[in-house]
């Protein structure tokens, strides 16, 4: 698949993590496949993975090696940051957490670094002065390499235009997260789009309906385009057409045990064409 080229944005889809038990034994994975394997092989039928296990522990810059050689050349991991930056009463005082985490050796993923996800906890609410704080301590770069943060809110009272205008002036992007549990806002804040949809059905084939992943492709390539689609939800009106932005689609939670069918069914709707950035 080409890597798109500069300007043109590029959509990416996929679940999170790749160890899961139910995914094994012919489900996604097939059965009597190595654990060892299991990246490899999602790996090739995937366009990216965000990493769970980073937000729990500290990884080796070696695992961040490891993953980076066993996958394909144009495959990218987001990692979801540590729980000690976000998980705390003041963000301001996150900077030694930040940059431990952004320390740890994460620049090993090279090309395959994609975007750091920041998710705040669900009783943290909306406060300028902490977050605008916070995100002064979030670096742009590491090891030569420009990094990218999504900011995932859990708390309805980030449903303002005070949020928004704040994420925007810092070039921040804001996790959509597409569920009922959580604030569910598509405002683009950032030169890309987070997406993180929990709506995957046990009773469904490959996790939703074929309208339902069509439904999802169409958003992701308006997105891509530089428009905003319609019928999702926002606090403001759109923002007019902009310059072509990277996407980063995830189905995640939910129905997890058919994610992989869902991340699949959105690539195969939207085709290599719009994967990589074409027409």
């Amino acid at each position: 698949m080409a890597a798109a080229t500069a300007g043109e944005g590029r959509i990416r889809v996929g679940i999170g993590g790749w160890t899961y038990e139910p995914w094994r034994g012919g489900n996604f994975y097939p059965a009597g496949l190595a654990a060892a394997k299991e990246l490899a092989w999602a790996s090739r039928r995937l366009t990216m993975i965000e990493v769970n296990g980073t937000y729990y522990s500290t990884q080796r810059p070696s695992s961040f090696a490891r993953w980076r050689d066993e996958t394909p050349e144009d495959f990218v991991f987001s990692l979801k940051a540590h729980r000690l930056a976000t998980n705390r009463r003041v963000l301001a005082e996150a900077g030694p957490s930040i940059a431990h985490f952004v320390g740890s050796g994460i620049t090993e993923l090279r090309d395959k670094l994609g975007p750091i996800v920041w998710q705040l906890p669900p009783s943290k609410r909306f406060d300028a002065a902490d977050l605008e704080a916070f995100v002064r301590l979030l670096p742009r770069e590491r090891d030569g390499r420009a990094l990218r943060h999504a900011l995932e809110v859990r708390h309805d009272s980030f449903r303002c235009p005070e949020y928004l205008a704040l994420a925007r002036r810092h070039g921040i992007a804001t996790v959509f997260t597409d569920s009922d549990d959580y604030p569910s806002m598509a405002d683009v804040t950032g030169d890309f789009v987070y997406v993180r949809t929990m709506r995957t059905q046990a009773s469904e084939p490959q996790g939703c309906s074929p309208a339902a992943l069509a439904a999802v492709a169409a958003s992701a390539q308006a997105w891509r385009s530089g428009a905003e689609p319609a019928g999702v939800p926002r606090v403001e009106p759109a923002v007019p057409a902009a310059a072509p932005r990277d996407v980063f689609l995830l189905f995640i939670s939910a129905a997890k045990e058919k994610a992989p069918a869902a991340a699949m069914g959105v690539i195969a709707a939207l085709g290599s064409a719009s994967l990589s950035g074409g027409p």
